[in-house]
């Protein structure tokens, strides 16, 4: 087993990696200019992808997950307001379901079945 130090790449190096992908170069010539392996650099551009250039951080850091603290408190702010908007209308769409279910449940009690093919079902009149 080989002892071999690993390579850290700094952000700046990664963005300017992941910009030259983006313009189009091919990944194998990059792959060769610099000496660096390929699938580091799709894995570089998947973090950029979900991440934007924060998520380029220094191999030697523990990556973050993209969370509240990365927000501006005025992103935040919108976020959960958003959030909360999201819950309000979950909530009613989950009682205009239960309403229906509700009403089916009923009208499936209500219905007698039928004597045979082509004659009508026996069920209250609405008319009184």
């Amino acid at each position: 087993m080989s002892k071999r130090k690993r390579r850290a790449y700094n952000r700046e190096f990664k963005l300017s990696v992941v910009e030259r992908m983006m313009s189009g170069e091919s990944v194998a010539a990059l792959s060769r200019e610099l000496g660096v392996p390929a699938r580091l650099f799709h894995k570089w551009c998947g973090h950029f992808r979900r991440g934007g250039p924060q998520a380029l951080r220094p191999a030697c850091r523990p990556r973050k997950g993209f969370g509240a603290s990365d927000l501006e408190p005025e992103d935040l702010v919108r976020a959960r307001k958003r959030i909360s908007e999201l819950e309000r209308k979950v909530g009613q769409q989950q009682v205009e379901l239960d309403f229906f279910q509700q009403a089916l449940r009923r009208v499936r009690g209500a219905r007698q079945p039928s004597d045979g093919p082509g004659a009508r079902t026996s069920t209250r009149s609405s008319r009184r």
